[in-house]
This record gives C-alpha cells, sequence and structure tokens, in this order.
C-alpha cells in the first residue's frame, strides 16, 4: 500500500498488472499454445498433413518469436508495454481470421505465423518485463501468479474441444479473433512500464527495496543493474539460457503432439484426450503456486534442476509406460515441474542481472531457448513419422533434456561488472 496526500491507501498497482497479465497469458494459452494440438488433429484428418509437417509449423512460429525476442525487448524498453501489447492484439485477430480461411499447407503455416507473432508481441516477454520492473521482494511470487494464467488457459482446452468439434474449426478460429480484440485491448491500459509513472515504488514501497542489509546472501539480488552487454559476457547467462531450452525441449514436444500421441498411440478419442490434456494445467497450476512460494525463499538453481528431473522422468514415462498408469504418472511429474520451474526461469535472470535492462537481456536470451522450442517438436514428428511411434522421439528428448539438470546446478551468481568511471 501507498500513502497519498491525503492520508488514504492507494493499491499497489502491481499487482493489477499481475492480473491482467494473466488474463492475457490465459488468453494466448488457451487459443493459440496448448490449443494448437487440437487444431492439429483436425487440421490433420481435414488435410492429411503429416505429423512432421504439423511440427514444422509449429516450430516456424517458436523460430519467429525467438527471432522477434531481442527487437521486442527494445520495444517494450524504448515504447512502453502498452503500445507493444495492443499491437500484438491486433496482430493475433487479424492473424486468427485469416488462419479461418486456410486451404493450404503455405496458408497455414504464413496465418499461423502471423498468430504466433501477436501473441509473443501481446503476452509473455511483455508482460514479464513490466512485473519484473514492478517487483523485487515479491518478484517470484508475482511472476508465479502471472505463470497461472497460462495454466488456467489450458483448463480450457476441453471447451475448445467442443466449440472446434461442434462448429468447426474455421468458425473456432473467427471466434477466436473476436475475444483476443474484446479481452486484450481493455486489459493493455493496466500496463505501465515502470512503478515511477503512477507514483509508487517497487513492491508498493515509496522507500528503496533494494537495501543489501534486506537480502538473504543464498538469495542472491544483483545491487548492479548489468548492461545487456555485461550480461551476455556471464557465464550465468549462458547456462540459465542452455538450461531453459532444455526444458522447453520437453514442454514444446508435449504441447505439439500430446494429443497427437494419446489419439493415435494409446487409442483415445480426441474428446478423451482432451481431458488428459485439460488436467495437465491443473497440475501447472499446483507447481506455479509452489514455485511462487519456494522460489522467494529457496535457491532457485536447485528448485530448478529439482523441476527438470520431474520433466525427464515425465516424458520417459509417457515414451516407454504402456498402461493408462504411464500417463496418470506423467502428469503430475511434468505438469508440476512445469508449473514449478517456469516463474523461476525469469526470476532468477532478475535476480543476477537486474531490472534495467531486462527486456533485452531477455529477448537476447530467447534466441538461445528457441532452440528448445524449434527442436522438441520437430524431432518429435520426424522420427514418429519415420517409426510410427512416439517412443523413440520422445526418449531421445528425454536424454538431451537430463543435461538441463547439470546446467542448472552448475549456475552462479555473476560478479558485479566492472566499469571505468570516467576523470571528470
Amino acid at each position: 500500500m501507498r500513502q497519498n496526500q491525503g492520508n488514504e491507501e492507494t493499491p499497489f498497482h502491481g499487482w493489477r498488472i499481475v492480473w491482467a497479465g494473466a488474463v492475457i497469458s490465459a488468453v494466448g494459452s488457451g487459443l493459440v499454445v496448448q490449443g494448437f494440438s487440437a487444431y492439429a488433429v483436425l487440421l490433420r484428418e481435414e488435410f492429411g498433413w503429416s505429423t512432421g509437417i504439423l511440427a514444422l509449423a509449429f516450430a516456424v512460429n517458436r523460430l519467429e518469436t525467438g527471432l522477434l525476442g531481442p527487437f521486442q525487448g527494445w520495444l517494450v524498453d524504448r515504447f512502453g508495454p502498452r503500445l507493444v501489447l495492443r499491437s500484438g492484439a491486433l496482430l493475433m485477430s487479424l492473424g486468427f481470421l485469416l488462419f479461418s480461411r486456410v486451404n493450404s499447407i503455405w496458408q497455414f503455416l504464413l496465418f499461423f505465423s502471423l498468430v504466433a507473432i501477436g501473441v509473443s508481441l501481446g503476452g509473455f516477454l511483455t508482460i514479464v518485463t513490466t512485473i519484473v520492473n514492478w517487483f523485487e521482494k515479491s518478484r517470484a511470487r508475482a511472476l508465479a501468479f502471472y505463470s497461472a494464467g497460462f495454466a488456467l488457459g489450458g483448463l480450457c482446452t476441453p471447451a475448445l474441444v467442443w466449440y472446434l468439434q461442434r462448429f468447426g474449426w474455421r468458425n473456432g478460429a473467427i471466434a477466436s479473433a473476436f475475444v483476443v480484440l474484446v479481452v486484450l485491448l481493455p486489459l493493455s491500459t493496466y500496463f505501465h512500464h515502470r512503478p515511477a509513472d503512477v507514483g509508487q515504488g517497487i513492491d508498493g514501497d515509496l522507500t528503496s527495496s533494494t537495501n543489501p542489509a534486506a537480502i538473504q546472501p543464498s538469495l542472491f539480488v544483483t545491487q548492479v543493474d548489468f548492461t545487456t552487454h555485461e550480461a551476455i559476457r556471464t557465464r550465468a547467462f549462458w547456462l540459465i539460457s542452455l538450461g531453459h531450452a532444455t526444458a522447453l525441449l520437453v514442454v514444446s514436444a508435449v504441447l505439439a503432439h500430446l494429443a497427437l500421441h494419446l489419439t493415435e498411440d494409446r487409442g483415445m478419442t480426441l474428446g478423451q484426450a482432451a481431458l488428459v490434456i485439460g488436467a495437465l494445467p491443473i497440475l501447472q497450476l499446483v507447481g506455479q503456486l509452489l514455485g511462487g512460494h519456494l522460489g522467494d525463499r529457496f535457491d532457485k538453481r536447485l528448485l530448478s534442476a529439482g523441476a527438470m528431473l520431474g520433466h525427464v522422468l515425465g516424458l520417459a514415462l509417457l515414451a516407454h509406460g504402456r498402461g493408462l498408469w504411464a500417463v496418470f504418472l506423467f502428469l503430475p511429474l511434468h505438469g508440476i515441474a512445469w508449473g514449478l520451474r517456469g516463474p523461476l526461469m525469469q526470476a532468477i535472470r532478475a535476480d543476477y542481472f537486474g531490472a534495467s535492462s531486462f527486456g533485452k537481456i531477455l529477448g537476447i536470451s530467447s534466441l538461445i531457448v528457441m532452440f528448445g522450442t524449434i527442436l522438441g517438436p520437430i524431432v518429435a514428428g520426424v522420427t514418429n513419422d519415420a517409426t510410427g511411434s512416439y517412443t523413440v522421439g520422445f526418449t531421445f528428448i528425454a536424454l538431451l533434456a537430463s543435461t538441463g539438470v547439470i546446467f542448472f546446478l552448475m549456475i552462479r551468481p555473476p560478479a558485479p561488472p566492472t566499469r571505468v568511471t570516467p576523470i571528470r
């Protein structure tokens, strides 16, 4: 809370940004990121496209948004989040309208790419950069609450599948364009770049929240904001980026192929698969709440390494377990690990490198992280086409992802950068 001149308490605006960001994330997650697998099944049925082609489309979209990262980080730092969010909403809505007219693979690749760029501009990097600017002591908790929106969007997967089956995927795309405009444009008005823009302080405190005496050494928070150039010269930057990339090998493969795996390898109907996919965000939400609670109290490196073990074991079970029990064990292992690790990736970057150049630092990091989001779907799709099963692809991805445990354990807080003070 902050006291104004009339001695009335003013609510901390940062939490309004968090909740608005969570709703925006839910829309992007439910309609696009987690909804992609439902579209993939229906597109495969109508056009007969291979899983490799569908995986390529998912990967190309991740490539575009990854390449957009550095420019997007600059846009947010230069023009503020509100303009970037509104631009993303308009592009996403236009992309959905064009996507509803798809009749060929090149149209699918082009129009869904436009949707993906809109999701990127109007989502993760823009919102996370804003939240990092508003929070420090409660950073992990704020990022976890925001990330819960992604999980809540996934809970809508069964409803999305019902709508697509009842009214068709083309009508579903048109309805999605309308939802994006109605929800995202009004919520963008809550996004102020920094607390000073509305006369507040970080974490809602009028005094500085970076008092060294208030920071526990074991929960390192830098006292110096790194520039982008200084950050990328540290070992920590590369280890965090590589660890994040290995995690997204698993996450992206599951997002792109889980519905196809359950319907083709496990013999489920699309409706049954939707129920399984809908359960995953519930467990992800549990993990996010745990991550928010634990991330501000314990070593984020160790928590992230433990989450990576959950990713690896869950995918290995999905690949080799032959009964429904394997699917039911995969859900909590992967879902809780995903939810717990997600907000920690951004919190640890902000802890180590500060907030001033966070958008640009995260944007550069996305160039490395995107290789995980690209390779995961492609490896799973191509090996499935070659072998008729996801077993080989999922196993290989799990082995690659196991290196993420090592990356996170090797991370150490970077030493403050050495700067030459000009002689006056």
